[in-house]
């Protein structure tokens, strides 16, 4: 369930990264009218790939919720984590970002932390 909420949390960044090229300017608080703040917001909740972004958020809470019920917060929370992971990949092949030796180094850091605190026991098991 929380590797679900890794992928859906990479998802709506990625989403609302999109979104965020389609809204409108934000008007001027010196020369704006309320129409062209309505203007705004309805261009904010219009935007599909926005609103899909937060939903993929609402979604992958929603799951992370249900883990926690029955699992260890201290094992299950830093999975989250793999989001950045996931992030920094669809980054290289979606918007043509680049890695360097710090970035990869930091992704194996997160990978290799996960993956002790995965095979760590838990105490309620010994």
């Amino acid at each position: 369930m929380v590797g679900g909420c890794t992928i859906l949390g990479a998802a709506a960044q990625m989403l609302i990264k999109s979104g965020l090229g389609h809204l409108p300017l934000t008007p001027s608080a010196a020369t704006a009218d309320w129409n062209q703040w309505i203007v705004f917001a309805l261009g904010i909740f219009m935007n599909v790939p926005f609103m899909a972004g937060l939903s993929c958020y609402g979604l992958s809470t929603g799951l992370l919720v249900l883990a926690l019920r029955y699992g260890e917060l201290s094992v299950l929370y830093p999975i989250i984590a793999l989001t950045y992971v996931w992030v920094s990949i669809l980054s290289v092949f979606l918007l043509g970002e680049t890695m360097n030796p710090y970035k990869i180094a930091g992704l194996a850091v997160i990978v290799l932390g996960v993956t002790v605190l995965g095979r760590t026991p838990s105490p309620s098991s010994s």
